[in-house]
């Protein structure tokens, strides 16, 4: 488990992280998500003894990561994938890391198969893609075999198929109980990934829930409906907080509603007590990444204006 207690730091008068605290439990992978600038790399070594807080504290397994006598057994982590002497091989970084804990040789030739480098396991790091460090940057960090793992990006420069082992891989550490903090940018893969949301911006706590609850609140969810009485079901639907907008042609039958506001269970309860038919009731739910972009539109530390339009040339 990983606790962070009112973490706080401040370089000078600029204040990155500011009072943090927030609790990730095992058993569950937890997506570590805020805007460019939002404090998460900051926080993330802090978490693991990098760089020291202004204020406040943070334990994982219970204890300040500094004070872990084998850290590696205990914590995996990745923050920068490239941070590696190029002139090194795969294997043999992976020894030098082993060496310090007492890790057998076959540890390392197992989390080099596991991340898909036994066959440039004995080539120079210097060599690697972009891809490759980060596969070795995962190897580093389950080298271990510990029972947190804290990451940051790890599918940055993947390839579909490597993307696709690194959301198995860790939902399948989860699985074994194992904390597992991860941080990307990728929401589409947050979703797949991610059972729990801690979110950040300018430094700040914005929300801790779980992915299901985080989406289900999000303003943009509604309801389709299609039916031939389309006119007659939204007289009996309007009240107060309840939007209706018919999205295809009024005057065609079947019309389709978009109903924001109730769900789809009272819609169909109040069609069915008026024997109104429906042809199609679908709950739909914002995406992960509009309810992302919603809850950090303050947040946004850089934004993008669209540029004014020009005429046409002559």
């Amino acid at each position: 488990m990983i606790r962070a207690y009112e973490l706080t730091k401040k370089y000078g008068d600029n204040t990155v992280v500011q009072d943090l605290d927030f609790t990730v439990r095992p058993g569950t992978v937890t997506g570590f998500l805020g805007p460019n600038g939002a404090g998460k790399s900051t926080t993330m070594r802090m978490l693991l003894g990098l760089d020291a807080p202004t204020r406040g504290r943070s334990t994982i397994g219970g204890r300040a990561y500094a004070t872990h006598r084998a850290p590696l057994t205990e914590v995996g982590a990745l923050l920068e994938a490239r941070s590696v002497h190029p002139g090194r091989t795969a294997f043999h970084h992976l020894m030098a890391l082993a060496h310090t804990h007492g890790i057998p040789r076959d540890r390392v030739e197992h989390v080099l198969d596991l991340a898909g480098l036994g066959a440039v396991a004995h080539k120079r790091v210097k060599g690697f893609s972009l891809g490759m460090g980060q596969r070795l940057g995962i190897a580093a960090a389950l080298l271990g075999d510990p029972a947190t793992l804290i990451l940051d990006e790890p599918v940055n420069g993947l390839d579909p198929e490597g993307v696709r082992w690194i959301r198995n891989l860790l939902r399948s550490l989860a699985r074994q109980g194992r904390t597992v903090l991860v941080s990307s940018h990728l929401m589409s893969e947050m979703a797949l990934t991610a059972d729990h949301l801690i979110i950040i911006g300018r430094g700040r706590l914005l929300a801790d829930t779980t992915v299901a609850e985080f989406v289900a609140t999000a303003g943009d969810a509604s309801v389709k409906v299609v039916t031939p009485q389309a006119e007659a079901l939204r007289d009996l639907l309007t009240g107060p907080g309840i939007d209706i907008g018919i999205t295809a042609d009024q005057g065609a039958s079947p019309a389709e509603l978009e109903i924001r506001g109730t769900d789809a269970a009272h819609i169909g309860r109040t069609a069915a007590t008026h024997a109104i038919p429906l042809y199609e009731l679908t709950p739909r739910t914002a995406s992960l990444e509009q309810a992302f972009m919603d809850l950090t539109q303050e947040s946004v530390e850089y934004r993008i204006t669209a540029p004014e339009p020009t005429g046409a040339p002559a």
